[in-house]
């Protein structure tokens, strides 16, 4: 009940001026899916269906959604399955073979490159779907930051703790007059499709994970600008990531091109005074 109150208290006054807004106009949903598409497929429609190098699964859309084989295990989130969840939920039409439980129909990179060499059918299907549902892949991503801090805040047993990370994820989501702050919505949205949202215990090297929440959790109170803070504490726990990486996975190669996505996160300081 304590931690119920606090959190009450703490959102209110962040938002004296009005309510927060919790739902993405089809045009905002459409702006990030612009953004997002631009940092994982460079804008370009042939990466929507893509297997990354030195990585054991596929990864689809404009958010390249990870997509596992059958029997496949891995420490991270599949996601995909969780977007097609979401396009069932909303009667959006779907190739007849495709469903929220069906697994990535090729076992390796080989095959799967090898099924587009040859236009096979059901890669095409595929890859048209991809292409004819960008908007509603959009919604899929705005309800997941939605989603989000419930569910971080589900894993905090603490409630000075979990007023925290609520203070700093709605600091970084609104305008001090409870309207979206466009692009924290884009630094947010992007962040939790790139990294997760650091609740799922497998997430970890070392019992240490990079996710939302140990980002919120370890940005620097003393930092007065907001995206700055996130976006050297997103830094901070990527490298950390890569030290606690097994060295066979060649982690290190991904820093600067994963540091060059978080300065996107950075906006001119006239911009963040909002």
């Amino acid at each position: 009940m304590m931690k119920k109150i606090i959190l009450a208290i703490l959102f209110v006054s962040l938002c004296v001026s009005a309510k927060p807004v919790s739902k993405l106009t089809k045009a905002q949903e459409l702006y990030i899916a612009q953004k997002v598409s631009a940092n994982e497929i460079l804008g370009r429609d042939e990466y929507l269906i893509h297997w990354n190098y030195g990585e054991d699964f596929a990864s689809l859309g404009i958010g390249h959604f990870i997509w596992f084989s059958k029997g496949h295990t891995e420490r991270f989130r599949e996601v995909f399955p969780m977007v097609l969840k979401y396009m069932e939920d909303r009667n959006v039409s779907m190739p007849s073979w495709l469903t929220s439980k069906t697994p990535l129909p090729w076992n390796s990179k080989q095959e799967m490159y090898a099924a587009k060499a040859r236009n096979d059918k059901q890669y095409q299907e595929l890859f048209n779907f991809l292409q004819n549902t960008k908007d509603v892949q959009a919604g899929f991503l705005a309800d997941r930051l939605f989603k989000a801090l419930p569910q971080i805040l589900d894993t905090i047993d603490d409630p000075n703790k979990a007023a925290m990370i609520e203070e700093r994820f709605n600091k970084i989501l609104y305008n001090r007059d409870g309207s979206l702050n466009e692009h924290g919505v884009y630094v947010l949205t992007d962040y939790v499709n790139f990294k997760g949202e650091g609740t799922l215990p497998s997430e970890r090297y070392n019992g240490q994970g990079w996710g939302l929440l140990q980002v919120l959790e370890h940005m620097d109170p003393k930092e007065s600008d907001r995206f700055k803070a996130f976006s050297d504490s997103a830094k901070a726990m990527l490298s950390r990531r890569i030290a606690n990486s097994p060295k066979a996975r060649g982690e290190e190669r991904w820093r600067k091109g994963w540091n060059k996505r978080l300065d996107t996160y950075l906006v001119p300081k006239a911009d963040n005074a909002k």
